[in-house]
Order: C-alpha cells, then structure tokens, then sequence
C-alpha cells in the first residue's frame, strides 16, 4: 500500500514523493511512501504506521485511488498495491530507513524524477487529477 500524500485532499497542488536509497536496484528511483500490511493488520492501519516509520507522520487518510487491475495497482507478477490519497496532521516529513531525500512536486514537475515503474502508473493518473498552478 501507498500514500499519496498531498498539501490538500480536495484541491491537490502538490504531493510528496520520495526516493528509494535501498536496496541498491531501486535506488535512486522515486516513490509514494507506504508498505506492506502486517498479518492481521488493516491496510488503513498499516498505511499509517508505514509512514509513521518512514517519514515520522501522522496523516489522515482520504478517497483510495483505484488501480487498473480490480482496484489494484500492480508491481510485478507476485505483488500489488492499494493506494490512498491522504494529508498530513501531524509532524513533518524526514527521509529515514529506505528513503534519502524527499521532494514536494507539483503537476508540471511530476515528470522530473525517475519513478519507480508501478508509481509511474499512479503518476500518470495524478497528472490529470491535480490542481495545476497558474504557471504551469
């Protein structure tokens, strides 16, 4: 699972991505922050620890973004992801564990960080969804 995370959840201008520093295959690539759902564990749930870990957050979560595949956002042959969108309540984001850098991205500069293949996709979606600024 995965967190679109946002400056605003009804008017979206910019989300936050963030970039891969392991393992070594990845890194470098971008990012939307989350992971894996503990058994047991509600993918909400998990998805608010998953970037309490990664990022020392707290966020409230908004509308899931649905994927092409029954919901699903897929990653490879073995694996997909569920994707929220949600917005920060408490704390600000710090890169730590698999991330090294973190950057705040608006519509038009969506394009300028190498994504992972299966963030791509979402991108591609968000690209169209987002709020552009007058610049853009």
């Amino acid at each position: 699972m995965a967190a679109v995370l946002v400056d605003h959840l009804d008017q979206p201008r910019r989300l936050l991505a963030a970039r891969r520093s392991t393992p070594a295959d990845l890194a470098g690539r971008w990012e939307f922050p989350g992971g894996k759902v503990q058994a047991g564990e509600h993918p909400c749930d998990g998805l608010r620890r998953e970037l309490d870990e990664e990022l020392g957050v707290e966020v409230v979560l908004g509308a899931e973004l649905s994927g092409p595949a029954d919901g699903y956002w897929p990653i490879s042959d073995a694996y997909e992801m569920r994707v929220w969108f949600a917005t920060l309540s408490v704390g600000d984001p710090t890169p730590t564990g698999s991330h090294d850098e973190l950057r705040w991205l608006t519509a038009d500069a969506l394009g300028t960080v190498p994504w992972l293949e299966a963030d791509r996709a979402v991108e591609d979606v968000l690209s169209r969804l987002m709020v552009c600024p007058k610049t853009c």
